[in-house]
Formats: C-alpha cells, structure tokens, sequence
C-alpha cells in the first residue's frame, strides 16, 4: 500500500497492462481455454495458465497448437478465441477501481500513457473503446507486435519509444509476475496491482515490484 508518497513525480511516462490491471477480465480466460479445449475432448491441465502467463496472443496460440496437437491453423485457433471473448469484453468486463480518476489524473499533468499488452488487438480496441479511455492512450502496443513477449521487456520497450521517454523516467502498473518483470527488465519502475487471479503471488508481486497498490483508487489523494 502507497501512503503519502506521489509515486509520479519525475515520472514522464506511465505505461499499463490491459489484463487485470486496467480492467477486471483476468477471470474470463481461464473459462475460455476450459471450453475451447473440451472442444477437442482435452482437460484443461492445472499448470496451463501458470504456463502460459505473459505470453502473448500469438505465442499462446503456437504453444496451444504443439502442446496439444490443435489441427487449426494459428490465426484459426486466434480467430476463435476472439470470438469467444467477444461477448464477454463487450458487456462483462469492468474498469478497474479508481482506473478512470487516475487516468484523468495523468493527463492534467501532462504525463503520456501507452498500452503495453498480451492480448489481442482487436479485444483491446473493444474494450478501451467501450469503456471510453481509448482517448487517453497515445500509444497501443500488443505482444504480437514485438520478438517476445512477457517476461521480456521488448513490448515496454516498445511503448516507452512511442512515447518519446526514457525507461528511467518510465513508471510500468502490472498484475502479474511475468509483466513485473518485463518492466524492471526494461529498467523501469513499476507499480505492481492486485487482481483476483493473481492473489497467491502477492508476496512475490510485492517482493519484485517498487510499489505496490490495491486498487488505484489509494493514488488519488498523494
């Protein structure tokens, strides 16, 4: 928990997760991979989301179809899991607490923000644009878009160029141990937040992290 410290001084950048940070959706993906794979009579196996954690979209989609032998193609086995989260962002998936003041927040001060994502573009543009932050967001990358995803820091990276900010000046809000990572690899701070799924690993979230925060909500009154 943060008190009495304005963790965003000095800082130039700010840079989000979408999942479980921004927005609650993390709960969601676990219910798919279940479905999807009973599609081909496979179990979900207990280690699949630990596994797949930070990975993104189409690293997951590669690792679905060699692990468990999918006969669909890569965009096949994306086009479908869009499909299937479709509904989902579009009428389910909620802001974070506090998400919105904090963004409004930023943008008075001047600070630039980015988007730095595993998930698809396409759910990511839904999302933002349903929920009405898309405007405060000068750039909107996925991990599709970069050699590697999370825990490396290439998709950080990534946006922090967009935004013209050195990593020193950078402050990174993640969820998971794998984002955490790729931002402190990227040399920046970061900001870890507590979601749901994530729970079991807050120790270790905290541990790893500069800062770490409940909901956004305590950065409001620094």
């Amino acid at each position: 928990m943060i008190k009495n410290k304005d963790i965003f001084q000095h800082i130039k950048a700010v840079l989000f997760d979408l999942d479980g940070t921004l927005v609650d959706s993390m709960w969601l993906w676990e219910d798919i991979d279940r479905e999807y794979l009973s599609r081909f009579d496979i179990t979900l196996p207990e280690d699949l989301q630990d596994l797949i954690q930070g990975m993104s979209f189409s690293e997951t989609a590669v690792y679905f179809k060699e692990r468990f032998l999918i006969p669909h193609s890569l965009e096949e086995i994306k086009a479908e899991w869009n499909e299937m989260a479709w509904k989902k962002y579009a009428e389910e998936v909620p802001l974070k607490e506090g998400v919105l003041s904090v963004l409004k927040e930023l943008r008075n001060r001047g600070i630039s923000m980015g988007i730095a994502t595993s998930n698809s573009k396409e759910l990511v543009e839904l999302v933002i644009g349903k929920l009405g932050i898309a405007e405060y967001f000068s750039s909107i990358r996925t991990s599709c878009e970069v050699a590697k995803g999370k825990p490396s820091p290439d998709i950080y990276q990534l946006v922090a160029e967009d935004l013209g900010a050195e990593p020193a000046a950078c402050l990174v809000f993640e969820d998971i141990i794998a984002g955490i990572m790729a931002g402190k690899t990227a040399g920046m701070k970061v900001c870890s937040v507590y979601d749901k799924k994530s729970e079991g690993d807050t120790k270790k979230k905290q541990e790893l992290s500069d800062y770490y925060i409940h909901t956004f909500s305590e950065l409001l009154n620094i």
